[in-house]
C-alpha cells in the first residue's frame, strides 16, 4: 500500500489509518477534507479535480518527509482524490500518528496546509451559475486561463 497517492476511487478512511498505528504511537489523527454545497453564498453543485499525478504523490511524500524531520516519531499518510466529486464526498484524507497527541495535531495541521501549498493538485468549482478554477495552485494549470 502506497502511504502517499493520489487516486480516483473513493477514499477508504481506515486504509491510511491502519498505515500510522503501531504499539509506538499513543495518538491519531484524522483530517478529511469534504466537498461542500455552499461557499460564501453559492451554491456548489460539484468539483473537479485533477493533478499532475506522479508530482503530486513525490510532492506528497515530501511532505511526509518534513513532518518526520519536525516532528520524530511521526508517521503520516496522505490521500488525495481527482475527478469528479459530489457534495459531501471525500477529497482528502490525512492521517498523522505520534507517541503523544500534540504532535500528531501539529503534524497534521501542517501536512494540511503544506499540501495547499506545494502539491500540483487542482480545484474546479462547478456552481448552478458558472464555474472556476479556485485556489492559490489555480495560476499553474494549463486550463485555469480558458476561464
Amino acid at each position: 500500500m502506497k502511504m502517499f497517492e493520489v487516486v480516483s476511487d473513493e477514499l477508504d478512511i481506515n486504509k491510511y489509518h491502519q498505515m500510522t498505528v503501531n504499539e509506538h504511537q499513543g495518538a491519531v489523527c484524522t483530517f478529511t477534507g469534504h466537498v461542500r454545497e455552499w461557499t460564501k453564498g453559492t451554491r456548489t453543485v460539484h468539483l473537479e479535480y485533477e493533478a499532475y499525478v506522479p508530482m503530486a504523490e513525490k510532492m506528497l511524500a515530501q511532505i511526509g518527509d518534513e513532518i518526520s524531520e519536525r516532528w520524530p516519531g511521526v508517521i503520516t499518510a496522505i490521500g488525495h482524490r481527482i475527478g469528479k466529486l459530489e457534495i459531501s464526498d471525500i477529497a482528502v484524507v490525512i492521517v498523522t500518528s505520534a507517541p503523544h497527541r500534540t504532535d500528531s495535531y501539529r503534524a497534521n495541521e501542517y501536512a494540511v496546509e503544506r499540501l495547499k501549498e506545494i502539491v500540483p493538485i487542482w480545484k474546479k468549482e462547478i456552481w448552478e451559475d458558472g464555474e472556476e478554477w479556485i485556489g492559490d495552485s489555480r495560476k499553474y494549470h494549463p486550463k485555469a486561463e480558458e476561464n
